[in-house]
């Protein structure tokens, strides 16, 4: 089970391309101009396409859109997490757990926004070992 794990995490794997921000047809590059989600005037600046397999990122217009449907759930898996710390590991009393939530939301903001699209991408687009090996 843990080396199954382990794999998930290589190339060729969904979980890759959402984690390290990278092209989902060929894993080589990043979708992303800056590969720091905190320069905020960069944060969504997006590369129109790979420069090792082509790949159109923005399928079409708006298409990004739709990754704030995925924000909500990453959204909330984030401050679950920091419920969950706060609560548990801190015993926190209820105001310091609330205030942990919304600092936990603005922090991450900018990683959720990539996570979001990142996932959302990975929904429309598969790996293809053929790039990489012809390439």
């Amino acid at each position: 089970m843990q080396k199954y794990i382990i794999i998930m995490f290589k190339k060729g794997y969904k979980l890759y391309s959402i984690l390290t921000g990278s092209c989902p047809k060929c894993h080589q590059e990043s979708m992303f101009k800056n590969k720091n989600p905190y320069v905020l005037s960069e944060a969504l600046s997006m590369n129109e396409n790979c420069s090792h397999c082509g790949t159109k990122y923005k399928i079409e217009p708006s298409f990004f859109y739709g990754s704030m449907y995925v924000s909500y759930p990453v959204g909330i898996a984030f401050a679950t997490a920091a419920f969950v710390i706060s609560f548990f590991v801190f015993n926190a009393s209820i105001n310091a757990i609330f205030i942990s939530i919304v600092s936990t939301l603005i922090v991450f903001m900018p990683v959720i926004l990539r996570l979001s699209r990142n996932i959302w991408i990975n929904f429309f687009m598969h790996y293809d070992k053929t790039l990489v090996k012809n390439k």
